[in-house]
């Protein structure tokens, strides 16, 4: 009976113990986007780096590949995902309660730091003539599935330009993924992909038997958007990224940035945590990915359209880089 009692109370010590070191553990999740573009390795970028301090910081990061800018900002509202990464106009939209958050702003959003700059990139079918956006009229065109931010890119670019998404040409709703294949395969004449250079779905397009070019978008257009949206500046796309595509010259588009985001509900030590990690780790972060590689600490802190998140301010204020 006495050694029946023991093996009880060493066992209770021995749950509770485990209760107790569980509970010391905070896990986080990042939500990233496709497999092929730039948000998944740079969610496993950060999650890495805060993950060789999980025992001083009692902190562990997973990453998630997800369906990309609008998925993380409503996962993060609803508690299901602790930390995304999110296109810097998607930010601002949800935030101010327009685009897909008419009327519901994401109060909760907060901002920790912005990364790469993401172009606008228009992959199309050599031979079917389309070497600027009015070429798109007639064609059947990959916009990006609903909840991706190369989706409400495509579609703000097509209304300056005057053309109707639904009567002008045939749009197809396919995830950036699967783009490349389906150009190659012949299904779609042209795609939009808004990613940091080099990608490696852009690369899949490129390197096909069926030849490429990127799209041009014209300075008037690109003033247009300026003009009207406070999150897009002109961009360029880098060709000697892509040997193969039948452009000669950097290709002049408009972009945005990638933003990592949070919400008000995580809190202050753990948001402390992984930007100190990613500051205090800068150069090792930078070439963790080749988009990255001309990051400096003070553009992080550019695009940021939500509240910095407190304890990614603690942090700025410590090292000088915020009053």
């Amino acid at each position: 009976m006495k050694k029946l009692s023991l093996l009880i109370l060493t066992a209770a010590i021995v749950v509770f113990g485990a209760g107790d070191l569980l509970a010391a553990t905070q896990y986080v999740t990042i939500g990233t986007g496709g497999v092929t573009g730039v948000y998944y390795p740079t969610g496993g970028a950060i999650a890495k780096m805060v993950n060789k301090k999980r025992k001083e910081y009692n902190l562990r990061a997973t990453v998630e590949s997800t369906g990309g800018s609008v998925f993380n900002v409503n996962a993060i509202d609803a508690g299901d995902l602790e930390f995304g990464v999110i296109q810097s106009d998607r930010q601002y939209q949800a935030y101010n309660g327009t685009a897909d958050w008419e009327g519901k702003p994401v109060k909760k959003l907060r901002a920790v730091f912005s990364i790469h700059p993401e172009s606008v990139t228009i992959v199309a079918n050599a031979s079917k003539g389309i070497n600027t956006v009015a070429d798109l009229k007639g064609k059947v065109v990959n916009i990006g599935n609903p909840g991706s931010g190369q989706r409400g890119n495509a579609e703000d670019l097509l209304a300056a330009a005057g053309i109707d998404v639904n009567n002008d040409l045939k749009a197809e709703g396919m995830k950036a993924a699967e783009s490349a294949s389906m150009l190659q395969d012949g299904r779609i004449d042209v795609f939009f992909y808004t990613v940091g250079h080099p990608n490696g779905s852009v690369k899949e397009a490129v390197a096909g038997a069926t030849k490429v070019n990127f799209v041009s978008v014209p300075d008037d257009i690109v003033k247009k958007l300026t003009d009207k949206f406070p999150y897009y500046a002109a961009a360029s796309i880098p060709v000697a990224e892509y040997a193969g595509v039948t452009n000669t010259a950097d290709v002049p588009t408009f972009g945005v940035k990638a933003t990592f985001c949070t919400s008000a509900d995580v809190s202050d030590e753990v948001v402390y945590a992984i930007t100190k990690e990613v500051f205090e780790n800068f150069d090792e972060f930078k070439t963790l990915h080749p988009a990255f590689a001309h990051l400096t600490k003070e553009s992080m802190l550019a695009g940021l359209s939500a509240p910095i998140h407190p304890g990614a301010m603690k942090y700025y204020k410590e090292v000088g880089l915020m009053k």
